[in-house]
């Protein structure tokens, strides 16, 4: 099994129909939706994550493709330059899904890629930019 984070662009004459229920049925995929933008009758954009066998992503990727639905991986990541940071924990308040949390212990900020989903709350928030998006 593996996982892969996509983004995925919906068309406005495709956004309203059962794209990721099929990915599902047909597929055998699980998925996550980490954000989603998607509004009907306008065009939608959603961050997914696919966990499954290889070749079932690479079939639904290419399902979603002749569905008129645009796919790119996700390649932006969040990093923190420890260097800078002074583990105020500013970030850990905005952090919607506890990617970034202060260690009980050591009280040094800790940053969980997996749960993490490039909402990039957290860049404004920092007081000394230690926090990044890495492209």
């Amino acid at each position: 099994m593996i996982k892969r984070k996509l983004v995925l662009s919906f068309p406005e004459n495709i956004v309203t129909k059962p794209i990721t229920y099929r990915l599902v049925k047909e597929f055998n995929l699980e998925f996550n939706i980490l954000r989603a933008e998607i509004t009907p009758n306008m065009e939608g954009k959603m961050l997914i994550e696919l966990k499954g066998d290889k070749a079932q992503i690479d079939e639904a990727i290419k399902y979603l493709n002749q569905t008129g639905v645009t796919v790119q991986e996700a390649v932006k990541d969040i990093i923190t330059d420890k260097n800078r940071c002074v583990d105020c924990g500013l970030c850990t308040s905005i952090c919607i899904t506890q990617a970034l949390v202060l260690d009980d212990r050591s009280h040094k900020l800790k940053f969980n890629k997996d749960k993490c989903i490039l909402c990039e709350l957290c860049l404004d928030c920092c007081p000394v930019s230690a926090i990044k998006v890495h492209i």
